[in-house]
């Protein structure tokens, strides 16, 4: 692996033209949405305008890390896994990043079937074949007492940030998306509706019930043994479809899968 989650911060300028700040790359299987279970190369970019106090990449958002490695370089690196035709870029959120869409660009000009996984509060012109939307609920706001720095610093920001309609709107009218929302519970589930219906409303086109996944919150085994059993029944009641974490579940919390 060229770049990890422990990778020293390189300077930009060192690297020529189109380049990224990537925290993690590496080969596995897909572990949310439609497409769990396919054989995958990640591109973990770092930074996010966002601080979900529950995120599963602390070293992309609460203190990121990364090496700054060129689009070029990234795509030989995607290219020397010869088994995988999908790529899934990450974070962090990817899509703050003007470079990102230089990425998907090339990564399209090759033929890999590319997924990004986003916030939902940036909108890109760019080849996507699957934009993975998980917009931020209210019970991800890292308020003081669920910051993991302990002072709450980001929480008005994040609360402010982390719904934009407009740009939700137009990534379900512009590509292929699933809606996948983390649930900690079923306290979450009317404001999944209500903003369910805001999106339905802003964008052109259907967003059918199939295509909404809810996933239980938990970056470790145990932590989704407490949630699994009843999103899954949350799923059942509402209609909407149940994605696990399989990555969680083959390799707990483990880096880089």
């Amino acid at each position: 692996m060229p770049v990890s989650s422990t990778a020293d911060e390189q300077p930009a300028d060192d690297v020529d033209g189109a380049a990224l700040p990537v925290n993690e790359l590496f080969y596995s299987l897909q572990g949310e949405g439609k497409l769990t279970g396919t054989p995958s190369v990640f591109v973990r970019t770092s930074g996010c305008n966002l601080r979900c106090w529950f995120c599963d990449s602390y070293h992309t958002s609460w203190e990121p890390t990364h090496a700054t490695m060129s689009v070029d370089d990234i795509v030989e690196e995607v290219q020397s896994h010869d088994d995988a035709d999908h790529v899934v870029l990450t974070g962090g959120e990817p899509l703050i990043h003007d470079d990102a869409v230089t990425l998907l660009e090339q990564l399209d000009d090759l033929g890999y079937h590319t997924t990004v996984e986003t916030n939902g509060t940036i909108h890109r012109d760019a080849p996507i074949d699957l934009a993975s939307i998980s917009p931020k609920l209210a019970s991800s706001t890292p308020t003081p007492e669920k910051d993991p720095k302990g002072d709450g610093e980001w929480a008005d920001r994040h609360e402010e940030r982390r719904i934009d309609l407009d740009a939700l709107g137009a990534l379900v009218d512009d590509y292929n998306a699933q809606l996948k929302f983390v649930v900690t519970g079923p306290d979450d589930l009317p404001e999944i509706e209500s903003l369910l219906a805001d999106v339905r409303s802003t964008a052109a086109s259907r967003i059918p019930d199939s295509d909404v996944l809810l996933m239980p919150e938990g970056t470790t085994r145990d932590e989704l043994d407490a949630r699994r059993n009843e999103v899954a029944e949350l799923a059942m009641e509402y209609g909407y479809r149940y994605t696990p974490r399989l990555h969680v579940d083959l390799w707990n919390d483990a880096p880089e899968t």
